[in-house]
């Protein structure tokens, strides 16, 4: 076997708390990561959560990316909403520039934006949804998408750097697509 292009990066969700709840071992994690996609306060995230995971991020050299998602706090983001194309741009927006601002203060760059569960999804299946969502991301940054979908063909036409990605965690159908259950098993 010869030598190798590139090296795999870990990216995982963090910061998807509120308050006194936690929702994972993010301080367990940072350790062994490379990059952290931080809950932006819409589906997972409080001002207070998003501020001590940027900085712990810092603290752990890991690269910081937004993870926005739909307004669905009781269904931590993994419930279909029919949103207009400048809801999604706006929501994306929104929860992007709450991130950035506290990366801002902590002097770091916004390395990528991850959409979050279902809106991943609509975007994966939407042409639409996904060019509306690229529309809200800050030039210059890159967004995580699964390769062959919506995701990517509206990344190219929105003129948004795009990194194919792969999950080891979730299910895939037999055409390639993920598959994300409303309730995470």
């Amino acid at each position: 076997m010869g030598p190798t292009k590139h090296k795999a990066l870990l990216n995982v969700d963090l910061g998807e708390a509120f308050g006194n709840l936690k929702c994972g071992p993010d301080e367990e994690l940072l350790p062994l990561i490379d990059i952290a996609n931080v809950a932006c306060g819409f589906h997972s995230g409080d001002p207070l959560t998003m501020m001590e995971t940027v900085r712990l991020c810092k603290e752990h050299n890991v690269k910081i990316g937004a993870h926005p998602g739909l307004p669905d706090l009781q269904g931590f983001g993994r419930r279909e909403m029919k949103l207009q194309p400048e809801e999604f741009t706006a929501i994306t927006t929104y929860q992007v520039g709450a991130l950035k601002a506290f990366l801002d203060r902590e002097g770091l760059p916004l390395n990528h934006v991850k959409p979050h569960g279902v809106l991943y999804g609509m975007m994966c299946r939407d042409f639409d949804v996904a060019a509306a969502v690229m529309k809200g991301i800050p030039k210059g940054v890159p967004v995580f998408g699964l390769a062959g979908t919506n995701m990517e063909k509206a990344a190219k036409e929105v003129g948004v750097e795009f990194w194919a990605e792969m999950y080891g965690d979730v299910k895939y159908s037999a055409d390639g697509m993920l598959v994300i259950d409303r309730i995470k098993k």
